[in-house]
């Protein structure tokens, strides 16, 4: 597909694996959490992809064994911040895929139908999301009555009711290309972790009168990202199973 791309941010150290190993390079039999991750991007038919790396980023070079170009993020100042630093790798038409690199689970089956939703609803932006049982921690997707698209919610800012809500944010999006490097130009840290938010970016493109949506997955666990050495066992067992 030449006229879609896809971002994979994997510039974080991981603290909570306890190890000196970027988080990205913790193996599930002998393939690195990020190979998983731009395996499920090329099964998809998207041969464009760029890694953002910061982290011990020579080594993530060296240890990554696939075909793509690389970002790279100095300080981790948000998801929104580790987009903009692979802006130059953003074209001014297509689409753009943006990806977690800690998230084994995800399939191309998966991201072709996120990205058929996304072309068949018209939309600028679509954010990948799940209903779980226990949404704390994540990010809220916002309806309204009608089921359409809101907004999406850190869980820190969110209201009482708004964590009522069961559907939450992947962390994995389809963005008009053009729209995502305009919304990228307009972010600002003005929020309880004082970071650059990508979500901020579909409220930009929302606020224009453009078309948002959410694709709802069927297998929550397809979105299941590592942060702890028990994560990891319970996603080779996913794997394995598979």
């Amino acid at each position: 597909m030449s006229d879609i791309g896809a971002i994979i941010l994997a510039a974080g150290k991981g603290t909570r694996m306890k190890s000196d190993l970027p988080k990205v390079l913790h193996k599930i039999n002998d393939k690195a959490l990020a190979e998983y991750v731009i395996d499920a991007v090329f099964s998809a038919g998207i041969d464009k992809v760029c890694l953002v790396i910061g982290y011990q980023a020579d080594l993530v070079k060296e240890n990554i064994h696939r075909d793509v170009t690389y970002a790279y993020q100095e300080e981790q100042l948000g998801t929104g911040h580790a987009v903009m630093c692979a802006k130059d790798f953003i074209p001014d038409e297509g689409d753009t895929l943006i990806l977690c690199g800690d998230t084994p689970l995800i399939t191309g089956v998966t991201l072709k139908k996120l990205m058929d939703y996304h072309k068949n609803e018209g939309n600028y932006a679509t954010v990948l999301s799940a209903i779980m049982e226990d949404p704390t921690g994540y990010g809220r997707i916002i309806r309204d009555k009608e089921g359409n698209f809101v907004k999406n919610v850190e869980h820190k800012d969110a209201s009482e009711e708004e964590r009522k809500v069961c559907e939450i944010n992947s962390g994995m999006y389809i963005f008009n290309s053009k729209e995502l490097k305009e919304g990228l130009s307009g972010l600002t840290t003005d929020n309880a972790q004082g970071e650059y938010y990508l979500p901020d970016v579909i409220v930009a493109i929302r606020n224009k009168g453009l078309k948002v949506g959410a694709y709802c997955l069927d297998d929550p666990e397809e979105i299941f990202g590592i942060n702890t050495v028990e994560q990891l066992e319970q996603a080779g067992r996913i794997i394995d199973k598979r």
